[in-house]
């Protein structure tokens, strides 16, 4: 026989004793067999045959709501599928806008660098220029000194605008030579003056060719930031519009040419 004093349950697990046997009672009552099932039938006057039925009946509707659910995950897997696909089209998608842009960018700077070239070129014959210039025309100062001021407009220009508008200042000035030169016995005989436009006119053919190469490439590559969708991209990676080169000054003073 069993002690009594071995059958008392501690009081600090009591409670979870109690707590696990109102489970394990539970569960053993949450399943019934076919036999139990057509007993309790009978006592409210049910058929067996339809106990059977509605047995039949509750499985199929759980097998469907079952199948249902993996129909539910396999479609999820699928909508996740697609989801990865788009996502992984649409960087790739980006990417391939980002380089265009940014490939049409290259092409403007790769056309500005010639232009800049050239205009450089330009520059480095002003001090030549102002050499012959000031000492077969003393006289003419003002002429000289825009010749010289024009010049370090553009070597102190940072930007691209202010490197255009140093430049046509450049070629406005030189245009005012010439037209001085026509007037100037002296300069007219000068070997180093005749070849010093000889070249200067060169250098404006030159800039005049890569500057309309080099508007032609801003023009592509306004366009490209303007155009759906790229306009999307250039918002977010901030691609600005470049400016046109325009050869148009009216900054330098008229020298009256006598």
């Amino acid at each position: 026989m069993n002690n009594p004093e071995n059958s008392k349950i501690p009081e600090e697990i009591a409670s979870e004793v109690l707590e696990v046997a109102s489970r394990m009672y539970s569960e053993a009552n949450n399943s019934y067999s076919l036999e139990t099932l057509q007993q309790a039938g009978k006592e409210v006057s049910i058929p067996p045959e339809f106990i059977e039925k509605a047995i039949q009946e509750v499985r199929e509707k759980h097998q469907i709501e079952e199948q249902k659910g993996l129909e539910s995950k396999k479609q999820q897997k699928v909508f996740t599928r697609i989801a990865i696909a788009v996502a992984g089209f649409l960087i790739f998608w980006s990417i391939l806008i980002y380089n265009s842009i940014a490939s049409h960018k290259q092409n403007v700077n790769a056309s500005w660098a010639q232009v800049e070239n050239q205009m450089q070129r330009r520059a480095d014959l002003i001090p030549n220029l102002v050499a012959v210039t000031n000492a077969q025309a003393k006289q003419e100062k003002e002429i000289i000194q825009l010749l010289i001021q024009s010049r370090e407009s553009y070597l102190q220009a940072n930007s691209i605008p202010e490197k255009i508008a140093a430049s046509t200042q450049i070629s406005t000035v030189i245009q005012q030579l010439n037209q001085y030169a026509t007037t100037n016995p002296q300069l007219q005989s000068s070997q180093t003056f005749s070849n010093l436009q000889y070249e200067l006119a060169g250098t404006e053919n030159r800039i005049a060719t890569e500057r309309q190469r080099y508007n032609q490439a801003v023009q592509r590559y306004n366009q490209s930031l303007q155009t759906f969708p790229n306009i999307l991209i250039s918002s977010l990676f901030n691609f600005q519009e470049q400016p046109y080169f325009q050869a148009e000054d009216k900054t330098v003073p008229k020298v009256n040419i006598q």
